[in-house]
């Protein structure tokens, strides 16, 4: 789908307003990201951070993966002093 619209002024900065539809069908709805390819304007949501952790942590565990590297790492003081 191919769109014409025009550049309008925000405050001190110009932007553009983009179609529902279009919007709709790239999926993106809050945070972007803009980066210029052969002088053209790329647009895409915005990655999360944490993006596929969930499956990872899911993975490990289900190859039991997901251990303490140090197992003796408690001392008295997380019994004692510690309150839980």
């Amino acid at each position: 789908m191919t769109v014409k619209t025009r550049i309008i002024r925000i405050g001190n900065s110009q932007g553009i307003r983009i179609p529902k539809p279009l919007l709709e069908q790239s999926g993106i709805t809050d945070e972007v990201e803009l980066e210029i390819e052969d002088n053209k304007i790329i647009i895409h949501a915005a990655e999360s951070p944490r993006r596929g952790w969930e499956e990872a942590f899911a993975a490990m565990a289900q190859h039991g993966d997901d251990i303490l590297i140090d197992p003796d790492a408690e001392s008295d003081w997380d019994h004692e002093e510690w309150q839980w």
